[in-house]
């Protein structure tokens, strides 16, 4: 007890010098030593205080030393800019919220405390609560070096995370892109199809935090090959909604200076934001799909995939019904049955991943059953 006492007070000293925005190896490492995970069932961890003693010491530790500053993702710090007031703010809520998931899986003692505090969480947002919390229980994973990697999100994702399958795969990119050691060998512990959606996370991540990097049409990191890069792209599409605040016009200008073969995924991308987060009026969502042209089909599948997430998750709005209706010309509830249809007899072990031949069969979908929209 006197150890822990120590160690506690030590570690609070410590946050008071640590510059808490960034994530570096050195916190990672002056926690492992103390980080008996209390997610760990009592059989696999080791006694270090009394029974009747609930004091959660690690939860603040953590928190301290990993936490997020709440100006992280203010849209003035960011540099973002082209919308009004009003969509900006309410994507900064959505930013906001992914920030208090993530403190919420830095804190909790369980997942069934971590649960309960995302349950309080609005239901519109809840999604992107549990997307940081991902992030969060992924980081904690690390900290445990001695337990297989993704034991957390596995178990996070048999719970009540299930519901919000989609965004947790989103927030585990998020933590690659933090610390991006192994990811390769992590991909291959998650669900073989929507694992493929922590790459997008990435690509979100790298254009929310570093969107200087890449605006101009600057390829994705080096480090990807292959279909990493496209799925990149997708996650890169989607921050563009948030750095250029659901400036329509400006979106497409911005899209306009990658090159062909990227387009289209970027396109999908700004699909899933504009339909999930959201924020712009009716004729706003009109002219979004006006300017996409001849890639509306993988706008409107972006959409879908916004629409089906949501419906997963119990939280559609009278905001994704509209974009859907607008974007995929249809309502949101068949927009999710689509996606499903299109898993019927998925291959798994084609030349493509099957990720991508499901999107392509709801592009499909959506360009033969779309009229296509007059180029701006």
């Amino acid at each position: 007890m006197k150890f822990l006492n120590t160690t506690f007070i030590t570690a609070l000293r410590r946050c008071q010098s640590l510059p808490q925005h960034r994530f570096v190896a050195e916190k990672i490492t002056a926690l492992s030593h103390l980080s008996q995970p209390s997610f760990l069932s009592k059989n696999q961890r080791v006694e270090t205080k009394p029974k009747n003693n609930s004091i959660n010491y690690f939860g603040p530790i953590r928190r301290c030393l990993l936490g997020l500053p709440a100006d992280a993702v203010k849209f003035d710090q960011r540099g973002f800019c082209g919308g009004n007031k009003t969509v900006c703010s309410r994507l900064e809520n959505v930013g906001s919220t992914f920030l208090t998931g993530y403190h919420f899986a830095l804190e909790s003692a369980s997942l069934a405390e971590l649960h309960v505090k995302l349950a309080e969480v609005d239901a519109e947002v809840r999604g992107f609560a549990y997307e940081g919390a991902a992030m969060g229980l992924a980081i904690c994973e690390s900290l445990t070096p001695w337990r297989a990697r993704g034991f957390l999100t596995k178990k996070f994702l048999a719970g009540a995370g299930d519901a919000h399958a989609y965004m947790i795969h989103v927030g585990i990119g998020w933590f690659w892109a933090r610390l991006p050691f192994g990811f390769r060998r992590a991909q291959k512990k998650l669900d073989s199809l929507l694992g493929w959606l922590a790459f997008d996370g990435w690509g979100f991540h790298e254009g929310f935090f570093h969107w200087r990097k890449y605006i101009n049409g600057q390829p994705a990191p080096k480090k990807f090959s292959g279909y990493e890069r496209r799925v990149f792209d997708q996650g890169f599409g989607r921050s563009l909604w948030f750095v250029l605040g659901g400036n329509v016009e400006l979106i497409a200008a911005t899209v306009s200076n990658f090159v062909a073969a990227r387009q289209p995924d970027l396109w999908s991308g700004i699909g899933l934001a504009a339909t999930c987060a959201g924020g712009v009026e009716a004729d706003a969502l009109q002219q979004l799909r006006k300017l996409s042209g001849q890639f509306s089909p993988q706008l409107a599948q972006g959409s879908a995939f916004a629409a089906k997430a949501r419906q997963r998750a119990g939280n559609l709005t009278s905001y994704t019904t509209l974009a859907v209706k607008i974007l995929c010309e249809t309502s949101a509830e068949t927009a999710a049955r689509v996606t499903d249809a299109a898993l019927e007899n998925l291959p798994m072990n084609a030349a493509e991943p099957a990720y991508e031949i499901w999107r392509q069969r709801i592009q499909h979908h959506f360009a033969t059953n779309q009229q296509t929209p007059a180029t701006a």
